[in-house]
């Protein structure tokens, strides 16, 4: 009997506001030495009231509506109870019946050959708003708890049981991620726990339609390890099927990632174990004031529609500079000022600007192939991160109009391309005072093919018995005897001339 896996996720997303959610305390304690982010109201000392942070709510509306959702116009926060040591007033703060967002919708693209469908719709059953728990550090047999993190604003986002494969689940989580970045609201990084997942599971016979008992998976931080763990479950659930002894009760499983295994934790408790109710001390919120406020910015499925349609930009390039934000300012900059740099270059004409556009993929794959191939892979071998780069997208397009002009070959431009990096300035100038810009004097080149036939008789021989790939050794000498500075293209022409 064939199988099938339904995956629901839980994802909470944590907001980058400067305080916390009920308090003033700061929101950077992750990176302040243990409990010295807290006060009396985020550790719940007797007689204190919380106060809703207005940032975290327009926070949780802009990522509401950046997941297709409808805004709650009458909000409330809950008290959701259970007792932990990480948890000091024995209750969460949370949303249960009236959350921020509800029914919304995000479609991810599976780019796999092999995947069973290439496209899905996955609903977004709610996003709400609650506190995070202080965090517990096991040593030593003993156990820590560091408050600092206690009261950190989270958005809970639940999808339906949309997705069908661990590797669906992997591209929304990366493609939620995404989202979060480009709105603004959280780093989402899932290995800072920025971004945790509960992941939801469960295994039927294809073609049925029931649900079955499902298996949350807690706290995953990595897209990989997510990926892991669902594959594990379905081996595991299925084993259970085949035996006839299907899983029939909700559980909450931990995920190893040294075993690569999961390993039970708990029954799974219902929402009536936890009392809701609403919380006494907060007022309710009338989100619809709020929402007319905010706005959002353009969407990465939009901005790379855009990207591939504009600037002709490859699907996978147009994906890779639209998805970060950072990038994508930079890459639409330097678009912008490379046509800026081609119109100012000699013997621009009116026939030339139609001849550019009818161009535009060789323009736009230059551009791309440079930021994504040689700049991205030059800083990260000098460790440098976009928010520090020297390089600005006027110097870059002024870089990228001396190659698309062939007045610098491909070698002497990654030379170049490293010293614009250390020094920032000006590609020209910087061609100019290290002598690596393209000569096309015919004599020059004329001369070095000269020496390089009369230097290398054997392989000109061969190459004139017919071993024409030999043709490629005498290039490679040619731009050895110019130290680069000719057009390889140029110098192929001249070599053959030269070779008859």
């Amino acid at each position: 009997m064939k199988y099938e896996s339904i995956i629901g996720l839980e994802i909470h997303v944590q907001l980058k506001t400067k305080s916390k959610l009920f308090c003033s305390c700061s929101n950077a304690g992750e990176y302040e030495p243990p409990n010295t982010t807290v006060c009396p109201v985020c550790l719940a000392h007797p007689g204190t009231l919380p106060v809703t942070n207005k940032e975290a709510l327009i926070f949780a509306i802009k990522a509401s509506k950046a997941l297709g959702c409808i805004i709650t116009s009458q909000s409330k926060f809950d008290r959701k109870h259970y007792f932990y040591p990480d948890l000091p007033k024995a209750y969460q703060i949370s949303q249960y019946d009236r959350p921020v967002g509800t029914n919304g919708l995000v479609r991810i693209e599976i780019d796999n050959p092999e995947a069973v469908r290439k496209t899905a719709d996955v609903r977004i059953n709610r996003l709400h708003l609650e506190e995070d728990a202080a965090k517990n550090i096991h040593e030593n047999g003993a156990t820590l708890v560091d408050f600092n993190r206690c009261g950190t604003p989270l958005s809970e986002i639940v999808t339906e049981p949309d997705l069908r494969t661990p590797e669906e689940a992997k591209i929304f989580l990366q493609e939620l991620r995404t989202l979060m970045r480009t709105i603004g609201v959280s780093e989402a990084d899932m290995e800072k726990g920025h971004m945790r997942c509960d992941a939801n599971i469960s295994i039927r016979p294809a073609g049925d339609n029931k649900l079955y008992p499902k298996t949350e998976v807690k706290n995953i931080n990595s897209f990989r390890a997510v990926e892991r763990a669902l594959k594990y479950e379905i081996d595991r659930q299925t084993k259970l099927w085949e035996e006839g002894n299907p899983v029939n009760y909700l559980s909450t499983r931990g995920w190893n990632d040294d075993k690569q295994q999961t390993f039970e934790q708990r029954k799974k408790e219902e929402a009536h174990d936890y009392r809701y109710f609403p919380d006494p001390d907060l007022p309710p919120l009338n989100l619809a004031e709020l929402e007319r406020d905010v706005t959002l910015p353009e969407l990465p499925p939009a901005k790379r529609l855009r990207f591939a349609q504009e600037y002709c930009f490859a699907p996978d390039a147009a994906k890779l500079l639209a998805d970060d934000p950072d990038w994508a300012d930079f890459a639409e900059n330097v678009m912008s000022e490379t046509y800026a740099w081609l119109k100012a270059t000699p013997g621009y004409t009116a026939a030339a600007e139609h001849k550019q556009r009818e161009e535009c993929s060789t323009v736009g794959k230059l551009v791309s192939s440079w930021i994504l191939n040689r700049l991205m892979r030059q800083m990260a071998d000098a460790a440098i991160d976009i928010r520090i780069l020297k390089i600005t997208p006027e110097n870059f397009a002024e870089f990228i109009t001396l190659i698309h002009t062939s007045q610098i070959n491909s070698s002497n431009a990654q030379k170049l391309l490293g010293f614009m990096l250390e020094a920032g300035e000006d590609p020209s100038h910087i061609m100019e005072e290290k002598g690596l810009g393209q000569v096309a004097d015919a004599g020059f080149i004329e001369n070095a093919v000269m020496r390089v036939v009369e230097n290398n008789p054997k392989q000109v021989e061969q190459y004139r018995a017919g071993k024409v790939e030999v043709i490629k050794f005498l290039i490679g000498m040619v731009m050895k005897e110019t130290e680069g500075k000719v057009d390889p293209k140029l110098a192929t022409e001249k070599l053959k001339e030269k070779l008859g």
